[in-house]
């Protein structure tokens, strides 16, 4: 097959939560354990740092691999989804896996791949391991892809843990409630392994001081640090996900890491691994501002901001998922702004004739477009220099205008 064929492969003939939804979510670990069984185990022959929570472990794995790259280490870096291609996924040193490695890989496990049913993130997780253990990475950045406790990455051994936050996302998988979250996150802290707790929640702080007892794990809370540490990704939130990767640094041993990589490395993170959608500046005049945050918590943070930045009119260029609850987003956004509502082209990609009817409940009046960029060339007609459109409400917005 090709790369075209390979991918397509992948991803219409079995399931992909980012997708899909529901349908490709697999509350089993049977499958990654018996994949990376017949890959010879290439998780257990790398070293790791593993990073889930609700909002920040995109950011906060970025930031991890570039301290390390600094440092002088061959990094692996493992996140999802991706913006534009499937290979952003998978990277060392900030670089993308090679189309013809993915060919490969598939085309050798496609036999068992099919009779075992595996998931598209399953089969991409075994994809990660299998890349880094044959290129010899020192040290591989792996985030969780949705939960923890019985998300496909939740097979290694770490050498540290992070969970960076918890809110309320994917509550029809994990749960309703903050503390029911928490639980599976907090699933991925493993014995003896040191874990780092992002940010100290009142609602949750009990689980995974509990999970670290049962477990002997020594925990810290990167929040109990008041220090700023600069970086090069804009948007006041990454304050927090800077003080995440630094306490996870702190907590990493057998590494050689100094105060001048953990600088040089948060300031360097895009250069170093190519980061994007995290309050991406697109252009100026008028001035294009994306961001992938998608749920309740990151939507309170960057709308926020938003208010911060000066301008005449606020266009917002607007479209989620079908399974988002749009009772707990659409009454963070301004009132004040002029809304183009628009669908993903995606299955899951909510029509933007739902999204526009619901947001008028909540007084967001605009006009509805079926594509995103329809939707932000009208924007781009409308608005004069002194205005600001904002792109967001989901990953796959973004995605499509990058």
């Amino acid at each position: 097959m090709t790369y075209k064929e390979t991918l397509d492969w992948m991803f219409l003939q079995l399931p992909m939560y980012q997708r899909d939804g529901n349908t490709a979510f697999k509350k089993d670990l049977t499958n990654i354990f018996a994949f990376v069984k017949v890959l010879g185990n290439p998780h257990q022959k790398i070293k790791t740092i593993h990073v889930g929570g609700t909002n920040g472990k995109g950011s906060t794995s970025h930031m991890l691999a570039s301290i390390l790259q600094e440092a002088g280490y061959k990094v692996g870096l493992y996140t999802s989804p991706h913006l534009k291609n499937f290979t952003e996924r998978i990277r060392i040193n900030g670089e993308e896996i090679s189309k013809q490695k993915v060919v490969d890989f598939i085309a050798r496990n496609r036999l068992f791949l099919e009779k075992q049913q595996l998931s598209f993130f399953e089969m991409t997780v075994g994809l990660a391991f299998d890349h880094f253990s044959s290129e010899n990475v020192d040290i591989a950045i792996i985030e969780v892809g949705l939960g923890g406790r019985l998300d496909s990455t939740n097979i290694l051994i770490p050498e540290v843990s992070v969970i960076t936050n918890i809110g309320l996302d994917h509550t029809d998988f994990l749960g309703e409630t903050l503390p029911e979250i928490a639980q599976e996150k907090a699933g991925i802290i493993k014995q003896n392994i040191p874990v780092v707790i992002g940010e100290k929640q009142t609602e949750v702080v009990s689980i995974f001081k509990n999970k670290a007892v049962f477990q002997e794990a020594i925990i810290s809370f990167a929040s109990d640090d008041e220090k700023v540490y600069a970086t090069d990704l804009l948007g006041s939130y990454q304050v927090q996900n800077a003080r995440t990767a630094v306490a996870a640094i702190q907590q990493l041993k057998g590494f050689r890491v100094l105060k001048n990589h953990i600088e040089s490395g948060l300031l360097n993170v895009v250069k170093n691994t190519n980061l994007k959608g995290r309050w991406q500046i697109l252009q100026n005049n008028p001035k294009v501002i994306c961001d992938t945050a998608h749920n309740r918590e990151g939507l309170i943070i960057v709308l926020e901001q938003l208010k911060r930045e000066s301008f005449r009119k606020l266009h917002i260029v607007l479209g989620v998922v079908s399974d988002k609850k749009l009772e707990t987003i659409l009454p963070l956004f301004p009132i004040k702004a002029n809304y183009y509502f628009c669908k993903p082209n995606i299955p899951r990609g909510l029509s933007e004739e739902v999204l526009g009817e619901k947001a008028m409940e909540y007084n967001l009046n605009g006009k509805k477009y079926n594509s995103v960029r329809k939707a932000l060339s009208d924007a781009l007609n409308n608005a004069n220099q002194e205005d600001i459109i904002y792109i967001g409400g989901s990953t796959f917005v973004v995605a499509e205008i990058i």
